[in-house]
């Protein structure tokens, strides 16, 4: 369900911030906007639309039209691919406050991935004409957009070695490295089923399951129906073939 800002000059909305209190400062959490004034952001967020969508609901598909630029405010979004065989893969799991879709609102192609709120979240959405014309406003958002974009450039780079080169018992350990921060934090089963962890590292929820049961086992995890705790994450490391600094919290 979509509900409008209001489209008002950028002063006026700036008045009515005690209504929306901490929206300007959750886009200025962005690296795009990180050097803009409060007045400059105001401006941005009026070109847009706040709306929600509840757990389990599709923002958009995979090969569709263009659906303009998302940043997520709160909650959580899968971006998945689905297979030839139907299964779902998801290439990353997005967490607040994240710009989504650039690609499609700068090439002008259809939606790379499928966007699907994995909990109830709040967001952000321009139109891809409306952005475009903010960046030639606004030259610095285009320029912080191009780290960023290499930045997971080098991502699916390392996902396609991580397919190509690391066992499923590998993929799963270092994901349960990256997910605990290194050990520093319990795992949320409800957030990060066995179905979503296979999902994230492109295999079969049995064979996820399979490698939790022999870490547990091990010792190396405790292992609950609510939650995950890393015990040896140096031990895990070494099955990943990883270095511990890389999955060291930034």
């Amino acid at each position: 369900m979509w509900y409008t800002i209001l489209i008002i000059s950028p002063a006026v909305f700036m008045s009515l911030k005690p209504a929306v209190p901490d929206l300007i400062d959750r886009m200025s959490r962005l690296e795009h906007f990180s050097m803009l004034s409060p007045t400059d952001l105001a401006a941005i967020i009026a070109i847009g639309r706040v709306g929600q969508a509840d757990e389990g609901q599709r923002f958009f598909g995979e090969g569709e039209p263009c659906a303009g630029l998302y940043v997520l405010l709160s909650g959580r979004v899968h971006l998945h691919k689905v297979g030839p065989e139907g299964r779902e893969h998801i290439m990353t799991v997005l967490n607040p406050v994240t710009m989504f879709n650039e690609v499609a609102v700068l090439d002008g192609g259809v939606n790379p991935a499928t966007a699907m709120a994995a909990q109830k979240s709040a967001f952000w959405r321009a139109d891809r004409e409306d952005f475009l014309a903010l960046i030639g406003r606004y030259p610095a958002v285009g320029l912080g957009m191009l780290p960023i974009l290499a930045r997971r450039n080098r991502e699916l780079v390392t996902r396609f070695e991580d397919l190509s080169f690391r066992t499923v018992r590998a993929r799963t350990a270092k994901l349960l490295l990256e997910l605990s921060h290194f050990g520093q934090r319990p795992i949320d089963r409800h957030a990060h089923s066995v179905n979503t962890l296979a999902a994230q590292i492109c295999t079969a929820p049995e064979a996820v399951s399979r490698s939790i049961t022999f870490f547990k086992v091990n010792g190396y995890i405790l292992s609950s129906r609510s939650k995950i705790a890393v015990r040896e994450p140096a031990r895990l490391a070494e099955l990943a073939h990883i270095e511990p600094c890389e999955s060291c919290p930034d």
